[in-house]
């Protein structure tokens, strides 16, 4: 086999190893967004129902201390467990999962679990977590369950996932990005053709997002990366 073979294989280990790393890579920027949104979603419920919802506002509370305590500070066992004085994101859900707060928690309960390893645990919170109308948070909480399921070998399962977190936004950067590590993951399938699809629409669909922008090298041009995956399945 060519080194240029070589290079262009695809190892399962690397490629579910980068699905892994991909809440790794925006823990930051998930954590952060996550809090942004209990203070919008507290500000809307404080809206719409005039602080008549004493369940919903003792959640936004109890999540909003535990986000600030542990989770804004990766420290994630006791984010999930909590202490005395605040309960942890699992209580959190439990006792109030019919809140949106609640609710906010098992999205959040995932993503500790994934961080600390128990893939298990962070597809059953993630699994709980109900979507909405929304654009962001709810398309990167689907996103989180995709690699959860390719961290767990459950790789049907999680291009099916990560299509279904494309159709959740409209932002074309996720949606270039969730819809890639579909292709991803089919492509170590072996499945060329379907990944090739996938990888042609990003193109055709979401020209303006990073995957599809010309790099450059030295002042070279040396063309998008979604150009180099395409030429690789069509040689």
């Amino acid at each position: 086999m060519s080194q240029n073979k070589k290079q262009n294989a695809l190892d399962v280990n690397d490629k579910i190893a980068q699905s892994e790393a991909f809440i790794s890579k925006y823990k930051k920027q998930l954590i952060i967004g996550i809090v942004a949104v209990v203070v919008i979603v507290g500000g809307t419920f404080a809206y719409i129902y005039g602080y008549a919802k004493p369940r919903e506002e003792k959640a936004q509370e109890l999540l909003g201390n535990v986000m600030q305590k542990y989770v804004m500070k990766q420290d994630f066992e006791n984010a999930l467990k909590g202490d005395a004085q605040t309960p942890g994101l699992t209580k959190i859900a439990e006792t109030y999962g019919s809140t949106d707060a609640g609710n906010v928690a098992n999205y959040e309960a995932g993503i500790c679990y994934f961080q600390m390893g128990k893939i298990k645990e962070a597809i059953a919170s993630l699994e709980k977590f109900s979507t909405k109308g929304d654009n962001t948070i709810s398309a990167q909480a689907v996103a989180a369950l995709a690699n959860c399921y390719a961290a767990d070998k459950q790789l049907d399962k999680a291009v099916d996932t990560f299509k279904k977190a494309a159709k959740k936004t409209d932002v074309p950067a996720l949606c270039a990005e969730y819809t890639f590590q579909a292709a991803q993951i089919l492509e170590y399938q072996k499945k060329n053709e379907d990944a090739l699809a996938l990888y042609q629409q990003i193109k055709a669909d979401y020209p303006e997002s990073p995957l599809c922008a010309n790099e450059e090298y030295n002042g070279q041009v040396l063309g998008a990366v979604i150009d180099k995956y395409i030429e690789r399945l069509t040689k």
